[in-house]
């Protein structure tokens, strides 16, 4: 788990917190996904029912530290899948936005692609 986490959380967190360039791979995506829910959520269940009390000030904090490299590797993401980082805008439609946006994370890569470095 600690290699995961250095791996693919604080590498995302560290060195590219707002890096909207380049791509992001799947296992990239999906592990700081994972990771990021367990600290915003699963966490402070776990607070709340050991110790009875959580600060939610905490929590608030860490969402907000977290927001801005969320949008970066989910805009890096896309372009791995040749689309444009504007396209988290679909999640904004209830319920079907998300749903389009999901399917839109879970493609595979694109090659050649119009993100790629260099290009």
């Amino acid at each position: 788990m600690v290699k995961f986490l250095k791996m693919y959380f604080w590498d995302a967190i560290i060195n590219h917190y707002i890096d909207f360039e380049g791509r992001a791979s799947l296992v990239q995506f999906w592990y700081f996904v994972l990771i990021n829910f367990v600290f915003c959520f699963i966490l402070p269940i776990i607070f709340v029912k050991i110790i009875g009390v959580f600060d939610f000030c905490v929590l608030n904090i860490l969402w907000w530290a977290l927001l801005i490299p969320s949008i970066a590797i989910t805009t890096r993401r896309l372009h791995d899948t040749n689309r444009s980082g504007w396209f988290q805008l679909v999640g904004l439609i209830p319920i079907i936005g998300w749903i389009v946006l999901i399917i839109l994370l879970v493609l595979g890569p694109v090659n050649p692609n119009k993100f790629d470095e260099g290009v």
